[in-house]
């Protein structure tokens, strides 16, 4: 549960925002049903379900992003319609979801919810005692919402250019191990209730210290680019490629297995044989291919396509070799 709540920056706001919601709100139900006010209480009651009820499809789904639109929404014409029954008391409940309703949603959509909402509760004018108080809450919620979009615009770039540095290799652009872990753990737990087909290759550069040591560490990330490039030209759009360290790359295949993983895999190898190249002529990878069992773990599998790897580059290099016993055949250099 803490690690869900810890990693998933949304859900966390979703689960703190609606737990106060219904610890703030419950006694004023409460309250208004004990002094005969039943269209206030039940307006509380309604409210109280509109929060915890998103709350709760966001937890068992992960959806956040439908759970904080909703609950943004049923928060802030929730305080407009306690405002109108009750008056006076019911206009601060306005204030807290003017803020919050930009931790649910993108700041330009909780700026609309908020500019409706005050509308609306001026429109109805019941809130309101005198028409200088209607203007003075106007004002202070527009300067409320101004303030909250400004911050929650800037932490949402910031949060974004972070997510970006945790994620992206800055040398090649394509994912790191980190997002790898979290990638390859939600394709298997799809796979493993669907049935679809997963394969995972480990591909490592051959002799790629001595591309370093000879020709210099400059050379060495021009040929790990190149390699990205190759792969992301000659794979497909959902194909996903990581890297795992250094000059070792995995890249997640889904729906390939058996003779049609054996096709690409070998036109794939043939492809960085022909476009990677270094001063001294062409670029060779060994690659180590496992294909997800039933019932298997994210550890297991990347073990086996370790352990294929390992047998790849201890045979010879520049070949496939599958965690089932299949060998691909190096190329033949041209002469």
């Amino acid at each position: 549960m803490l690690h869900r709540l810890k990693n998933d920056f949304r859900l966390s706001i979703i689960v703190l925002l609606g737990t106060s919601g219904v610890l703030g709100i419950t006694p004023f139900a409460v309250l208004r049903f004990s002094q005969g006010n039943v269209l206030a209480g039940t307006v509380d009651v309604l409210i109280l379900l509109g929060v915890s009820l998103p709350m709760t499809y966001a937890w068992l789904t992960g959806d956040t992003r439908r759970s904080g639109l909703v609950m943004a929404f049923i928060s802030s014409f929730g305080a407009v319609a306690v405002g109108t029954l009750v008056g006076d008391p019911g206009l601060f409940w306005l204030y807290p979801c003017l803020v919050t309703g930009f931790f649910l949603v993108a700041p330009r959509i909780a700026m609309a919810i908020n500019i409706s909402a005050v509308l609306l509760m001026m429109m109805l004018g019941d809130a309101f005692r005198s028409q200088e108080q209607m203007w003075s809450f106007a004002a202070t919620a527009v300067v409320v919402s101004a303030c909250a979009y400004v911050f929650a615009y800037r932490n949402r770039s910031q949060r974004r250019r972070l997510e970006h540095l945790a994620t992206i290799d800055p040398l090649t652009g394509v994912k790191n191990r980190r997002s790898m872990d979290q990638e390859l753990a939600m394709a298997a737990a799809q796979s493993e209730r669907t049935g679809f087909p997963l394969s995972l290759v480990l591909l490592d550069i051959d002799h790629f210290k001595k591309i370093n040591d000879e020709y210099g560490h400059g050379v060495g990330d021009e040929v790990l680019v190149e390699l990205v490039w190759a792969v992301d030209r000659h794979t497909r759009k959902y194909d996903q490629l990581f890297r795992y360290g250094g000059e070792e790359f995995v890249l997640l295949m889904p729906g390939l297995e058996g003779a049609g993983l054996e096709v690409v895999l070998s036109h794939l190898r043939q492809v960085l044989h022909r476009y990677v190249r270094h001063p001294g002529g062409s670029v060779t990878a060994s690659f180590g291919v496992a294909s997800l069992q039933h019932g298997e773990s994210v550890e297991t599998w990347l073990a086996r396509a370790d352990d294929a790897l390992y047998r790849a580059k201890s045979s010879g290099r520049n070949r496939v070799v599958y965690a089932d016993g299949m060998e691909d055949q190096p190329l033949i250099e041209p002469a």
